[in-house]
């Protein structure tokens, strides 16, 4: 699993994306998933998409916000990377997965980035979740558990709550293909929570944390700032991260850990809020996290 490889933003998104596809070759995992904001379908970038698809197994996508950038429609994001639906269920070792599109409009008239899911989604999720006879994963790119982050921003999508709630009416019900984790990018946070017996778990970006114009500082050099021009505004990880999960219907999900260092000054060398330590780090951290089937 990794998230927010953010390929446009990158030098060496190359370098990232061959380095996780040739560990999961060796690791030989059930499956691969990018857990949103990959890029966007450009020729220049068909190479890194490339790279994903020589994975020598099964491969899912989720849908990001910056899946969209460019111009670039939902149906085009969708259509390059040739998934039915942004939202859709799989089967995989006695689970039922669901990958979810947190990109639904609020309101009709909404303009730019999108944190929502519409009831259409919703209705759809419901009769996943009744229709499923195994344990549940849910997969998304913006969050359904609660928001750790910065006063004033919003990271989990505006409609988490109700979300959550039919998850939790689902596990209310005593059968054994309760929702066991939800697994989410988009923040690049590491993190994780048991809410109601559900866990919900941040993966880290593959690539950098965000810092934004107020901590600009050019990491790599004139010429890499000139042609890629968002990367001083982030703290770039020197290596890729990314995990390998096992989840196993004995009740447990390991997740094993990636850590790094910063390129160049910390976010906290150059004055980022120190209540985001907690979760803005260069890693992925290890874990594990046992869930109960029956009540």
């Amino acid at each position: 699993m990794c998230s927010d490889v953010h390929l446009p933003t990158m030098h060496d998104s190359e370098k990232r994306m061959t380095a996780f596809v040739d560990s999961m070759n060796f690791a030989k995992p059930d499956f691969i998933i990018e857990l949103g904001d990959f890029g966007i379908p450009k020729e220049e970038y068909a190479p890194y998409f490339a790279i994903w698809n020589s994975f020598q197994g099964p491969k899912y996508h989720v849908i990001g916000n910056h899946e969209m950038d460019g111009g670039t429609t939902l149906e085009q994001a969708i259509a390059y990377r040739e998934m039915q639906n942004s939202y859709y269920s799989f089967e995989q070792n006695g689970f039922h997965f669901i990958v979810l599109d947190g990109n639904d409009k609020q309101f009709p008239d909404q303009k730019g980035y999108r944190s929502f899911m519409g009831n259409e989604q919703l209705i759809w999720l419901k009769n996943e979740l009744e229709q499923s006879n195994d344990p549940i994963v849910i997969f998304s790119h913006q969050g359904i558990g609660t928001d750790p982050g910065t006063p004033g921003e919003r990271y989990s999508i505006y409609n988490a709550e109700d979300v959550r709630k039919i998850l939790e009416e689902h596990n209310s019900s005593g059968k054994s293909n309760k929702v066991v984790a939800c697994f989410n990018g988009h923040t690049h946070h590491d993190f994780a929570e048991d809410l109601n017996g559900i866990w919900y778990v941040t993966i880290n970006s593959m690539a950098y944390t965000w810092l934004g114009e107020n901590y600009e500082y050019i990491r790599y050099g004139e010429e890499v700032d000139k042609n890629f021009k968002w990367i001083k505004f982030t703290a770039p990880y020197k290596d890729p991260l990314f995990t390998v999960v096992e989840i196993s219907t004995e009740g447990y999900i390991k997740m094993s850990g990636k850590y790094s260092s910063y390129v160049g000054p910390s976010p906290w060398d150059l004055g980022y809020p120190e209540h985001l330590k907690q979760f803005v780090k260069p890693q992925i951290t290890e874990r594990y996290m046992p869930f109960w089937l029956d009540q």
